[in-house]
């Protein structure tokens, strides 16, 4: 069986973004890291070539490109909290040092790199089989940055 993983491409930070990663998801480990035997584009000799990583028990990869490379907003990481202190500690944790907050739990970190963000709650309250409760959740959802699992109950009980 062929093994499959997403590579994200980063300039020179790609150590630094996957530890920073790892330590914020459960479930998340460091693997290998492949450093350069010498000079190179994304680097000193010793530098991170490649790391390789899991978060939440999905497979990754992180390459330093030697130059910087612009994420759109096609393919983001998306992570499921099981709670809104889950969700505000990987919100708090992603954004620090630069990122940037979007809108409806979408944000870039400072790296990049797109993420989703939300409540577990969330794909249940919009999947309800009322479909006003569906509607208000969706609506609530649209108003909010960081996403409120508060909020959105409030809003799926009317």
């Amino acid at each position: 069986m062929a093994s499959v993983s997403t590579c994200l491409w980063f300039e020179r930070d790609a150590e630094a973004a996957v530890r920073t990663y790892v330590s914020l998801v459960p479930g998340s480990q460091l693997g290998p890291i492949l450093r350069a035997p010498g000079p190179w584009p994304g680097g000193e000799p010793g530098a991170a070539i490649l790391v390789s990583f899991t978060l939440g028990g999905q497979s990754f990869q992180a390459l330093n490109g030697g130059t910087r490379a612009e994420y759109g907003t096609a393919a983001s990481i998306a992570v499921a909290c099981p709670d809104q202190a889950a969700v505000d500690h990987l919100w708090d944790g992603l954004l620090a040092g630069g990122g940037t907050a979007i809108q409806c739990g979408w944000l870039r970190d400072r790296w990049g790199v797109p993420w989703q963000i939300f409540p577990e709650i969330l794909p249940r309250l919009l999947a309800d089989p009322d479909p006003g409760v569906a509607a208000r959740v969706f609506s609530a959802m649209q108003g909010m940055v960081r996403i409120d699992a508060a909020a959105l109950e409030r809003a799926a009980a009317g």
